[in-house]
């Protein structure tokens, strides 16, 4: 498959600070056919715009990928709370990704007012944005969420022929009270069933991160430990 090897060194890890994080990153030559994707998404990878990453690092392997069992997923009793919430006034839109200065200050607004950002982060640029989101290896769909016709959310999902990805989801944090990523994790779910795709990847799974840990809350779940998947 052709690809090339455009990043390979020891960074501070973004998940626990206390360790060191090699994330190589292969930049590929052309897009990827959805059996390809399918076969780079079981090994747990994730993508960034046209390349693909995973974790190798030296001394740690707390980084599992995990992915949820579309045909027994049953939300649970809160999840379903949350899709009550939405009944109603919310609606998705689905397209090909694209960037413009509505989703641009959304996406600023979700890393600001959330405290994603660091103090010293410049805010993300339209370039930034379309060769992160919008360039793309892999086929991939854009969910756009409204609440009361006001686009308040938007979701990239990459596709292979058996399994999607969760690449990355941004609110407006004004409806955090609607848990809005629940509700697109739930959505990304439902996608997959309208679809007949067996296994939707939330990406890296990490005990002792808070931003990663919620992900075991979707059941039933499969985490990959070692190169292989197991009931998590």
């Amino acid at each position: 498959m052709p690809e090339k090897l455009v990043y390979d060194g020891l960074q501070r890890c973004p998940y626990l600070p206390e360790q060191v994080a090699r994330l190589p990153l292969y930049r590929q030559d052309r897009r990827l056919t959805p059996d390809e994707t399918d076969e780079r998404l079981a090994r747990a990878e994730r993508r960034m715009g046209r390349c693909l990453y995973h974790a190798a690092c030296p001394t740690c392997r707390a980084c599992e990928g995990l992915r949820i069992d579309v045909a027994s997923f049953q939300p649970s009793k809160s999840q379903r709370r949350v899709l009550s919430r939405w009944d109603d006034r919310g609606r998705i839109l689905y397209g090909t990704p694209t960037i413009d200065d509505e989703k641009l200050a959304l996406y600023r607004r979700h890393k600001r007012e959330r405290g994603l950002a660091d103090a010293d982060d410049p805010p993300m640029t339209a370039e930034a944005y379309q060769a992160w989101l919008v360039d793309s290896c892999v086929w991939h769909l854009e969910m756009r969420y409204y609440w009361l016709d006001r686009l308040v959310g938007v979701g990239i999902v990459d596709l292979g022929r058996t399994a999607a990805s969760s690449v990355y989801f941004y609110f407006d944090p004004e409806i955090g009270e609607l848990s809005p990523g629940v509700y697109s994790v739930l959505q990304e779910v439902e996608l997959c069933r309208r679809t007949l795709r067996a296994h939707l990847y939330l990406g890296l799974y990490v005990a002792d991160c808070s931003h990663l840990a919620y992900k075991a809350g979707y059941r039933p779940h499969q985490r990959r430990i070692d190169g292989v998947w197991s009931p998590g």
